[in-house]
């Protein structure tokens, strides 16, 4: 019998660094295509995600100022989550009002889709909060389409907040107690 060993691997997570840099944007890349793909044309565009102004700088600053974490399968980078002390402040998003840890990105290889490498980088996300002593964790995410992207973050602990608008794009901030 073939026994195909490759969904039997263990994801594991382990610090970021500037070296992550052109597989994280080559993750987000495939997701704008993925997403294109699907006719989804709102949430990042339709330009290559690398191929914006300021994105690439954007990854850069990300695994140097806050706190990046990479999911691997068997050595190959397959997700990428970056935590930091808040919203990105051009955002419209209320302050917390208490200490909190902020989902600034999360992105997984497409190929590797159904293997619970978000939810992964999520849980891991969580710890990481606990571990610094701090009770709240958040995120923020494209609210339009059908929410299906709302609904993965429920699907993983947390729960709708605070609505907002970034220009015509519907956002959604949702908060997750894990102290």
């Amino acid at each position: 019998m073939n026994h195909d060993t490759s969904h039997d691997q263990r994801i594991r997570i382990r610090q970021g660094g500037p070296t992550d840099v052109p597989a994280v944007l080559g993750m987000l890349d495939a997701a704008v295509a993925w997403m294109n793909g699907r006719g989804n044309t709102e949430q990042w565009g339709t330009t290559p995600y690398s191929q914006q102004p300021g994105a690439a700088a954007r990854v850069e600053r990300y695994t140097t100022e806050n706190s990046p974490y990479v999911a691997e399968l068997g050595g190959i980078p397959v997700g990428a989550l970056v935590l930091d002390t808040g919203p990105s402040p051009r955002l419209p998003i209320a302050p917390a009002g208490e200490p909190e840890r902020y989902v600034r990105l999360l992105v997984s290889d497409r190929r590797y889709a159904g293997l619970g490498v978000g939810a992964t980088l999520l849980a891991r996300a969580a710890e990481e909060t606990r571990r610094a002593g701090v009770a709240l964790l958040r995120v923020d995410c494209w609210a339009g389409g059908g929410g299906e992207l709302v609904a993965y973050y429920e699907r993983n602990g947390f729960t709708r907040t605070d609505p907002f608008l970034d220009w015509a794009w519907p956002g959604q901030v949702l908060a997750r107690r894990v102290g």
